[in-house]
């Protein structure tokens, strides 16, 4: 594969999980504190999404190499 493919291919799926982002928000399993002026944001779900997500993006990438 071709470093220009690879590229385009990684510039879609981003450009889809900036879609979902956007439209989803935060996920279940995501916690936010509020307590007065304080918040404090634990992204636990998306930390869990996001690891999946490059896990398989790194892999395909290695399979082409």
């Amino acid at each position: 594969m071709h470093i220009g493919k690879m590229f385009l291919l990684l510039g879609v799926i981003f450009i889809i999980i900036g879609v979902l982002w956007t439209f989803i928000g935060k996920l279940p399993g995501d916690f936010i504190f509020k307590k007065g002026n304080t918040t404090v944001y634990f992204p636990i779900m998306t930390s869990i999404v996001v690891s999946i997500v490059l896990t398989i993006i790194f892999y395909v990438i290695g399979r082409f190499r």
